[in-house]
């Protein structure tokens, strides 16, 4: 069997698709993954012997240039035109196709699968783009919910014509360009009928929707070997577990002072620090002794080691923290962030942050409680509850979809 993997977005988007490529592979598949061409992601990939195939510009370049939402349209044209030029050659030969990432990429994978008569399926890695009459859509960068507007049904019908916006002519244009015809509704038919549910069921339980016949794997995991660099392990053995801070893909653009805010926070518990750049560029106040600036890193082996981490909230370091056994501290940024936060507090795990921009005082007081005693043993009580076969369990079921 023959799958391609193919998604658009950041980190957080791709790691997913390492554990799902490593299980096909196990199950005798060849597999593929087109993605951003980001040196960090076709490291990763290669690292398990997985060719990427490049799909648009840097996603690192992307976010941190923060497009303005009048752009967006314009972007999304540009995603999908890509995915239709990169992914058509590089799905031709396969025979199922797995489409995640960005909304408009995702529709422009799936574009190609039609073109070629390859069965697929829909991916998300947090259940908030699933409509659900249980809880309203997430916002559109520029597109606040009218406060008019408050029926959580009401709200999915205002989604919809969003997309419909936002990523119906940038669709329909690329799809009359390769000669189908064009789609009424975007988001539904990204979504389709049989969406999977990539993540975990007791980090986010699925509250159905009766119109979709949701599939939840649980997260796509895969055992990371990778060592910690000496320099790391030197620090780690010095002294007692230190504070891991770490926003993987956010810019922080409203948080110009994070660094320092961090730093004096956990300095203010009296604990080291291990601060991770990401792609905010963070450095500490000052590089002494009881801090370590970190690059690339693997979560895995570090984080049972780490008294706390205070991370951004994306569901991969959501639940590769809740897996380690240790509290969190969860300074939610955007989309599905805020969720992931409540989440764990709500779990006994952690604590959500009141809003994006941390200082040190908000710092220090999320950290009282996430180094209680209460949250530690909520936190290692999560740990042997969370699935680690949701990789084996997709990867499983592809099979019977390409026929």
């Amino acid at each position: 069997m023959r799958v391609l993997l193919s998604s658009y977005g950041s980190r957080g988007d791709i790691e997913p698709l390492v554990g799902l490529a490593v299980r096909l592979r196990e199950h005798g598949a060849s597999v593929r993954v087109c993605a951003p061409p980001d040196e960090d992601f076709a490291r990763r990939l290669d690292g398990v012997g997985v060719p990427l195939v490049p799909v648009g510009p840097s996603a690192h370049e992307l976010t941190v240039a923060t497009p303005s939402p009048s752009q967006i349209p314009q972007r999304a044209a540009e995603l999908i035109a890509g995915q239709l030029e990169s992914v058509t050659g590089a799905a031709r030969d396969c025979d199922v196709l797995v489409a995640t990432g960005m909304l408009p990429a995702a529709a422009g994978a799936l574009t190609v699968a039609e073109l070629l008569g390859i069965p697929s399926v829909s991916v998300t890695f947090q259940q908030l783009t699933l409509p659900s009459l249980l809880r309203p859509p997430l916002e559109y960068a520029g597109r606040p919910h009218p406060p008019e507007v408050t029926g959580i049904r009401e709200l999915w019908e205002l989604d919809a014509r969003v997309c419909d916006e936002l990523f119906g002519d940038a669709l329909n244009s690329n799809r009359t360009t390769v000669g189908l015809p064009p789609v009424d509704a975007v988001a539904g038919y990204v979504v389709g009928d049989r969406p999977w549910l990539a993540t975990d069921p007791v980090l986010d339980p699925w509250q159905g929707a009766p119109h979709l016949d949701v599939v939840q794997t649980g997260a796509w995991l895969t055992e990371d070997e990778r060592p910690l660099p000496d320099e790391l392990l030197a620090f780690l053995d010095a002294g007692e577990p230190p504070v891991y801070v770490g926003f993987g893909s956010m810019p922080l653009h409203g948080a110009k002072d994070a660094g320092r805010a961090v730093t004096e926070a956990v300095r203010a518990q009296g604990r080291r620090l291990l601060l991770s750049r990401g792609w905010a560029d963070l450095t500490a106040v000052a590089t002494e002794e009881d801090c370590l600036v970190l690059g690339e890193v693997n979560h895995q082996r570090l984080f049972p080691r780490v008294a706390a981490v205070v991370h951004h909230g994306g569901a991969g370091t959501t639940t590769a923290a809740a897996r380690a056994g240790v509290p969190q501290v969860v300074v939610a940024q955007a989309a599905d962030q805020p969720y992931w936060a409540q989440r764990i507090a709500e779990l006994g795990a952690g604590v959500a942050h009141d809003g994006p921009v941390p200082t040190a005082t908000t710092l220090s007081t999320a950290l009282d409680v996430a180094l209680s005693a209460e949250t530690r043993l909520g936190a290692r009580e999560l740990a042997p509850r969370i699935r680690t076969d949701g990789a084996e369990r997709a990867a499983a079921a592809l099979p019977a979809m390409a026929g």
